[in-house]
This record gives structure tokens, sequence and C-alpha cells, in this order.
């Protein structure tokens, strides 16, 4: 898996025997170079084809060096035969139920080229099978989720903060939901980078220097998507460097870069709270993933902000916040190879439950532990 937050890419062995059970974890940073190119051609821009198709192959590279890794460490384990690889692509367009209705998601990847480079069976291409439906194609997430973590007493909720947030609802009684909040990192990063030259705000230190400007908290949570009724989905294509500029021209004073940090940051914690009082009021525990986890600023103001709900790292649910966008992925890879329905219609508007995926097989005949 390769977020939004344009990081890098994760990857997870899952035995999926009994109970999800994560085997192996690896991980490898995207350089600045290409991170760059991805932001690039999330906007249009000149000779966007070509440049777009040799971004995929890049990606792969690195995909390809994070399957090479869980494949030894699967032979040191002694696992069996790897069944199948679930890859997502890195999104560069999302733009559901545009267009006349139909809309489109893209994600660069180039799976056919993975399952040469594997040995594996690859499953990719999870979302359009759902927008083709009339869907969103995301959140994808929260079936997983329920898999995990749904209670038949309690009712939790999974807040994942990768470069988007996303929410799933997963009540004691009643349907599960799920839906983008809006930026968790995204934004964070990119004005870390502006200003500091560090990829990101470790543990939010550099947010916590600086002060809350709640006019511009304000303005920029007067933001419309805020305030849409699920189901809802977004990307770069709305939070990105632009629409910032555009919130911060408002203000004619001069900000200091640390202030609209916390205010960034600020802003990141309260659309998710709100989201998570107005429809799930009744939630007990909010478990949390992805980076976003990390970062401490971040976490006190969620918890300050939902006094009456226990917020904690989904590594107290027995899985690593870093490995829980992998292992859904793996899961959906399963859920193809077993032919079952993975979209949730009360969380992506669908038409219908779909079986999410494509296969691309192995160049090989027989699966292996090994290239």
């Amino acid at each position: 898996m390769s977020g939004t937050s344009l990081d890098g890419a994760d990857g997870v062995l899952v035995d999926f025997s009994a109970s999800p059970r994560v085997l192996a974890f690896a991980s490898r940073g995207f350089s600045a170079d290409f991170r760059q190119e991805l932001l690039a051609l999330n906007t249009p821009g000149p000779n966007e084809l070509h440049r777009a198709a040799l971004a995929a192959h890049t990606l792969v590279a690195v995909y390809a060096e994070v399957v090479a890794e869980l494949q030894a460490q699967a032979h040191k384990l002694g696992a069996g035969p790897i069944k199948a690889l679930g890859a997502h692509g890195q999104t560069v367009r999302h733009r559901p139920q545009e267009f006349g209705g139909s809309g489109y998601t893209l994600q660069l990847n180039n799976p056919a080229l993975l399952a040469e480079l594997t040995g594996l069976d690859v499953v990719a291409d999870f979302r359009t099978a759902d927008v083709a439906a009339g869907g969103q194609g995301a959140p994808l997430v929260p079936a997983f989720h329920a898999a995990l973590w749904a209670q038949a007493h309690r009712s939790v909720a999974v807040l994942n903060i990768g470069g988007i947030s996303n929410l799933t609802l997963l009540p004691a009684q009643g349907l599960v939901r799920g839906f983008d909040c809006g930026p968790g990192n995204a934004l964070l990063d990119h004005w870390c980078q502006l200003h500091t030259g560090q990829p990101f705000d470790h543990a939010g230190a550099w947010a916590a220097s600086g002060r809350i400007h709640q006019g511009l908290l304000q303005a920029l949570l007067a933001e419309p998507f805020f305030s849409q009724h699920p189901p809802k989905s977004t990307g770069r294509d709305l939070f990105n460097p632009a629409w910032l500029q555009t919130k911060l021209a408002d203000f004619k004073e001069q900000l200091l870069p640390a202030d609209v940090q916390a205010s960034l940051t600020a802003m990141s914690a309260q659309a998710c709270a709100r989201d998570l009082l107005t429809r799930a009021p009744d939630t007990h525990d909010l478990l949390v993933c992805g980076g976003g986890a990390l970062n401490r600023t971040l976490m006190q103001h969620l918890q300050a902000a939902l006094p009456g709900i226990c917020v904690r790292p989904t590594d107290d649910a027995g899985l690593p916040v870093m490995q829980v966008e992998a292992a859904a992925f793996a899961w959906l890879a399963k859920a193809w190879c077993d032919r079952q329905p993975a979209s949730l219609p009360a969380v992506t508007g669908a038409r219908g439950a779909r079986v999410l995926g494509a296969l691309y097989p192995a160049s090989q005949p027989t699966h292996s532990t090994l290239p």
C-alpha cells in the first residue's frame, strides 16, 4: 500500500487461515524526486501520459523491493505458499460520480509488471468496480475494519489518518458506515516541507510550538466538503497547496509558519471529531491508525475534542498503526480470490456490493514464496 501521504510503500504478509494475522512487515521510502513527481501528477501538466507511465514503473520497482523482503521473511518463517499479492497503486486523481454520473478514479500502477517481477498473482484495480456501480470507490477499508474490530455490544470507530483521513463506524447495532473526513497529513506534510525542509512534522512537535489561529481554523473548517453528508470521499484534487493558499490569502496579517501548522493540525483533528460526534455520538472507542497516529499533537487534539471517547492507536487492538492499510488490501485481495463482494454500498453509495479488483496472473505456472 502507498497512500496519499506519498512517503513510501508498506507491505505485509498476512495469514488468513483463521483470524487475520500479520506474519511480516516491510517498507520502502520514496525518493524526494519521485515524491515530487507524484505530487506533480496530481494536477494537470505537460506530457502527463508518458510521465505517469514512467512513474508507474518506478512505483512497481519499489513495490517489488517490498515484496522481495516479505518473500525472504516468509521463507525464513517456513510460511506456506503465497496465494496472491494485493497492490493498490498510487492514487493521482479521484473524481467519482462526476462527468455525467460515472466519474473516475485513477491509480498509477503496472500490475502486469509486478506479477512478472515477483512471480506472484497480483490483484489490483480495487476501486473502479464500485465507481462503475455508481459509488465513490472509497473508502474501501471499512469492511476489513469490521472483520477485525466490530463488537456486538460496544460501538467502535476506526480512524485512518494518512494523507487523507477516513472514518469507519462500527455500531453495536446497525450498518457499518464509513467516509472520508478531509485532509489528514497531506497539508501538514506540505507546510512542514515548505518551511522546515523536513518531510513531516515529527510527533507534531513543530505544531506544538505554534499557536492555533482561531480565525484561520474557522476559515479552514468552512470548506463545504466538511458539511457534506456521506457517502463522500476526497483527495488531493481538493485539499492541495492551492486550496491552502486560497485560505491564507484572506488574512492580511502575517501568519507565523508554526501557527499555520498548529491550525492545520487542529483542523485535521476537529474535522474528524465533528464527523464522529455527528454520525456516531454513542461511540465508546476510537482506534487510530496511519501516520497521523504517530503525531502526538494531533492525537491530543482528538482526545480533547472527544472527552467521552477512548482514543487509542490500533496497536492496542493487535495491529500496529503502520500495518493496517496494507493488511486491508491483503484482505481485499483474498476477497477477490474467494470471489466475495468486499464493497459496502452503505459506505460508498454504490448500487450494490461488488467483487473488487482484477487479476494479473503470475509469470510462473505455480506459486512460490521465493521469486
